[in-house]
């Protein structure tokens, strides 16, 4: 407004100048004639000298408001990232609150692990107490004994009577005291069970505790993983909220407390952290290997994948040749495979079973099946032949004329083309009308038979001490 004003003033004076004026003279003549009028006019290099300002002072005002918009711009760019960077401090803030209140939370909990701690300890003295009553208790019975068979003994030497009816009573007496010691060998077995899994929950709280005191404060923790990047705050987040050394398996974190089914971070012996699914069960913890339910992952996949593992642990999913012979490689574990088909009837079916490496291309050899029924072994019919993992890019199987990965789908433990194959094509009911294509699914023949598609399947595994907990 200011500078249209000075434009409005320049213009006016730029017209007044250039418009003619009059100038009177001393007075009238004598005779009575008109006024005399005497006109003047700006000289045109006065009006040429205005008008050339004018423009040029026009010019620099243009320039002068080109520049306040450039730098009003400049302005209000920095406002929007000044409101950002406000907006992003509100966020951190409320999120170091919430970290705040989480480290609150933990510290209740680990009060509460602690007074766990301490009632765990109190009961474990007061089993301990009671096992060594029960055991001197059963050495003054065991003492008791011995002197009343001395001293019946000793009157069967001496009086040569009732010679029947004490050994009777005698042999009534050890078989007593007999079956007592082994209630009380059983209790003591079942006490010592006990004992090394409380042993194994008390390591576990101590380790956590042990963490909670080590975990440095939020504000500290904010700044650091701020300075070195996302990737190092969760790994260093992952670490904090682990145990000091990582459980090999499922089973160990079930000993270890773990009674809640899902996704679970292991670490077996020379091997390399992953995450695997636990299925926590009243016997134990198993080690989900895979899982068929709706058809939602590609099973026909090549040896490179089924070695490393694919899908999703919380879908559909292949752990990987290599993760699953890192668990089971040290010690004797044992196969639960689970199926159903599309009635909602379900079956099981357990194998003791070995599983070789890479160099043995992932050969698998089972045993005789823990569970009675009909649910023979449709993997192999000799229980001493071991069998390489093929798929259609690398056929290991036991057919010379045919790639039984390639003639079905996806890879297995094939001994022939025709007894299971769990990683099979998914088909939704009812299955397909053509005999080549129903053979492609995932079936198990001694169950529901080659030809039937099953709904889902899932195969877990875990110690072989796990029957017998």
């Amino acid at each position: 407004m200011k500078i249209l004003s000075v434009l409005t003033l320049c213009l006016v004076v730029l017209m007044v100048t250039a418009f003619p004026f009059e100038r009177k003279g001393a007075s009238p003549t004598r005779t009575g004639a008109a006024k005399e009028k005497h006109v003047h006019y700006a000289a045109r290099d006065d009006v040429n000298i205005i008008a050339h300002g004018l423009l040029q002072l026009g010019q620099n005002l243009k320039e002068h408001v080109d520049k306040t918009k450039g730098q009003m711009r400049d302005i209000f760019t920095k406002l929007k990232a000044f409101n950002r960077t406000m907006a992003e401090l509100g966020n951190e803030s409320q999120r170091q609150q919430e970290e705040g209140e989480n480290m609150k939370a933990r510290a209740m909990q680990m009060e509460d692990r602690e007074r766990q701690l301490l009632n765990v300890t109190a009961e474990l003295r007061e089993k301990m107490e009671e096992m060594q009553k029960e055991k001197k208790t059963m050495n003054e019975r065991m003492s008791r004994l011995e002197e009343r068979v001395d001293s019946m003994l000793q009157g069967h030497m001496s009086t040569g009577a009732r010679n029947s009816s004490n050994e009777r009573y005698i042999q009534h007496m050890v078989e007593t005291q007999n079956r007592l010691i082994d209630d009380l060998v059983e209790r003591i077995g079942l006490q010592q069970e006990k004992l090394d899994k409380q042993n194994m929950r008390i390591r576990t709280l101590q380790s956590q505790i042990q963490l909670s005191g080590q975990r440095p404060s939020p504000r500290s923790s904010n700044s650091s993983s701020s300075a070195e990047g996302p990737a190092q705050s969760g790994a260093e987040d992952q670490q904090r909220d682990s145990p000091l050394e990582m459980a090999t398996d499922c089973h160990e974190l079930y000993l270890r407390g773990e009674t809640t089914s899902g996704v679970y971070s292991i670490q077996p012996i020379d091997s390399e952290p992953f995450n695997v699914l636990c299925e926590m069960t009243a016997e134990g913890g198993w080690t989900v290997i895979q899982r068929r339910q709706d058809g939602s992952v590609d099973f026909d996949q090549l040896w490179q994948a089924y070695e490393k593992g694919f899908g999703s642990l919380n879908g559909e999913f292949w752990l990987g040749l290599e993760n699953i012979h890192a668990i089971a490689k040290d010690s004797s574990y044992i196969l639960n495979i689970k199926f159903s088909d599309w009635g909602d009837d379900s079956a099981f079916v357990r194998f003791p079973f070995e599983l070789g490496g890479r160099e043995t291309n992932y050969s698998l050899l089972i045993q005789e099946a823990v569970t009675t029924d009909t649910l023979e072994s449709s993997l192999t019919t000799d229980s001493s032949l071991s069998l390489p993992f093929s798929t259609r890019d690398q056929d290991n199987d036991r057919k010379v004329d045919i790639n039984c990965a390639k003639h079905l789908s996806g890879g297995w433990w094939f001994s022939n083309c025709g007894r299971s194959n769990l990683n099979g094509r998914y088909f939704q009911s009812p299955p397909p009308k053509q005999r080549h294509q129903r053979k492609q699914g995932i079936f198990w023949k001694t169950w529901r038979g080659r030809y039937y598609p099953l709904k889902s399947s899932i195969m877990m595994i875990a110690p072989a001490a796990i029957t017998k907990s």
